[in-house]
């Protein structure tokens, strides 16, 4: 904040009016979930009284999510889309498309990386089932779960849209003009942007698939980001590392547990990408495709992050904030109400 000193005294150099918009601006973040001062250099807020300046400082962190989903997507569903409509093309090397199914898990692995790179303001979480483990085991204020949620399923929702946009006239030639189609039809491109079970794959064997993927993912999630954890990263977490270890994690996840259900593990890059696909004409199979498998993923990233969370903490975090380091593994306050009255006197949460 740029200040005057006269004898002594500390005088600020804004005008009445640079004050109060500053503090109409806490206001609306604060009603938002969001802390009143954003995460903004020293230096660069001599815009704040310009409007689109304004609306950027109030929407930063969902504006960070928002992109970080969009990136992630974009090189997640374009992997899809290439090594898929480009199968069988002798021109290419090796004569036989651009690409396989390690292609994807790379694609996706460094969409999650480079997602985290460009969301950082906002702690890169790019994902609702992870932002709701960090809601509920690392004081991550609530007020921000709706917020995040709904900017991370625009981003999948935007960016498939621009892949379907990139790509549209190789899934007219691969399936025909006008003609959209979702798995297991043979020339089926709904896959490109959402997941599919295979075929032989019952209920509970979808639903567990996902679980347990999610459950790894935020198992390995809450140790790179552990700095009791001395790991492989000495006793500050994995740091400045994070967003690596990230792309070796959803790549190993896509190699070991992608082939049944496509890995989703994120409600923000399935039903986002998903509600686009219904929207540009691939109809209700998207829906009903897998005996109705589209809640899947909807649900199974949720109770997978919730128990890798909890069976992290249980045996392995010691950390005070966790629910789990309380009486009954918190299930005392859960009941009492004492739980979430600490949850929202809490004090700023460090992305």
């Amino acid at each position: 904040m740029p200040t005057a000193s006269t004898n002594g005294t500390i005088v600020s150099k804004k005008t009445k009016a640079e004050v109060e918009r500053e503090s109409t601006l806490s206001t609306i973040r604060t009603k938002l979930g969001l802390e009143p001062e954003p995460p903004i250099l020293d230096g660069h807020d001599i815009h704040h009284n310009l409007t689109w300046s304004g609306i950027r400082v109030i929407l930063r962190e969902p504006f960070a999510e928002f992109f970080g989903t969009f990136v992630m997507v974009c090189f997640g569903d374009g992997s899809v889309a290439q090594v898929l409509l480009s199968t069988g093309q002798a021109t290419a090397p090796g004569g036989n498309g651009f690409g396989n199914y390690q292609s994807i898990n790379w694609g996706r692995g460094l969409g999650v990386m480079l997602g985290i790179y460009v969301a950082g303001d906002s702690g890169g979480f790019l994902n609702p089932a992870i932002t709701l483990a960090f809601c509920f085991y690392r004081k991550l204020p609530w007020r921000r779960f709706p917020i995040y949620t709904v900017a991370q399923i625009l981003g999948g929702f935007c960016a498939a849209g621009v892949v379907y946009a990139n790509y549209l006239n190789p899934i007219n030639r691969l399936e025909g003009h006008g003609i959209r189609t979702t798995p297991p039809n043979p020339t089926a491109t709904a896959g490109i942007f959402c997941t599919y079970p295979q075929a032989f794959m019952t209920k509970a064997s979808q639903f567990f698939s996902e679980f347990i993927a999610s459950t790894l993912l935020m198992f390995v999630v809450f140790a790179l980001k552990d700095d009791s954890n001395p790991g492989a990263m000495g006793k500050s977490g994995a740091g400045q590392l994070f967003p690596l270890a990230l792309f070796f994690l959803i790549f190993g996840l896509g190699a070991c547990f992608g082939w049944e259900t496509g890995y989703a593990i994120n409600i923000a890059r399935d039903f986002g990408p998903r509600l686009m696909s219904y929207i540009v004409g691939y109809g209700p199979g998207v829906w009903s495709a897998g005996s109705y498998y589209f809640w899947i993923p909807m649900v199974a990233p949720f109770c997978g992050c919730l128990f890798g969370g909890f069976l992290y903490d249980l045996f392995v975090y010691t950390g005070p904030e966790s629910p789990v380091n309380t009486p009954w593994l918190g299930f005392k306050y859960l009941f009492t109400g004492g739980y979430w009255r600490k949850k929202k006197d809490q004090e700023k949460y460090d992305v």
